[in-house]
């Protein structure tokens, strides 16, 4: 699976897919990430990707103009012109999705992570300032937010997207139950949107005994110890929430 980003900061991001599960996968070529410097597609000699907002406010507004001509390169023109003209799907493919990260667009969960795993390739918009100019919402599939809270840019939620995709494809974790049995993956049986909200067990590891302080220590729950596997299996769907 691919997936490009489009940012200003492309050098932030490309140490995350030095280490661990993000890296394996990407050697293995099961995924592939690239970065897409927006400053690339300015024009004027200060690389300026931003301006001052139509009405007056606050702060700077990320300009069409660089994504534009980025998602040409990404796409090519004559996909890029068709979703400008609605055409959404006439010249691109429909295992191929351009997403925005937006405090305006719908909340990322884990149903949406197992939706756009079965793409072949994401294009990422990420924005900086006090926003994007709104016309950039002509050329994107869709606009996703990973909460209710306010960064500095779309940099840190595209990775989230990235690493919550990656892991649920063929071959990416070493386990493939680590998918079954970690929070708000749907329990045995259980397909509804509510069963999504569970979160997974509590888990311990080695010493079975932590003294944290003179006089208090914190043991693992008997039952762990218990080689009881019935009973261990109870109490962990007595623990999930």
């Amino acid at each position: 699976m691919r997936f490009d980003v489009l940012t200003i900061f492309p050098n932030i991001l490309g140490s995350y897919l030095q280490e661990s599960i993000l890296f394996r996968a990407s050697s293995s070529g099961q995924i592939e990430v690239k970065f897409w410097d927006l400053r690339d597609y300015t024009t004027d000699k200060h690389r300026s990707v931003d301006d001052t907002p139509y009405g007056g406010g606050p702060g700077m507004i990320f300009k069409i103009e660089p994504i534009y001509k980025c998602l040409i390169d990404v796409l090519g023109k004559k996909v890029v012109e068709s979703k400008a003209q609605g055409q959404r799907q006439s010249k691109i493919s429909k295992n191929t999705k351009v997403i925005m990260l937006s405090p305006r667009g719908s909340q990322f969960d884990q149903a949406k992570a197992e939706q756009l795993a079965s793409m072949d390739q994401l294009i990422l918009i990420a924005g900086r300032y006090e926003g994007i100019d709104a016309r950039v919402e002509n050329l994107v599939d869709e606009q996703i937010s990973i909460g209710p809270y306010v960064l500095s840019g779309g940099e840190l939620p595209a990775m989230v997207v990235v690493e919550a995709i990656a892991r649920l494809l063929p071959g990416v974790l070493g386990s493939p139950e680590s998918l079954h049995e970690e929070s708000f993956n749907p329990g045995e049986g259980q397909t509804d949107a509510s069963s999504r909200q569970i979160i997974e067990y509590p888990q311990y590891t080695r010493p079975e005994k932590f003294e944290a302080a003179p006089g208090i220590s914190w043991q693992v729950p008997e039952v762990l110890l218990s080689g009881d596997h019935k009973k261990i299996e109870e109490w962990r769907r007595s623990q999930m929430k």
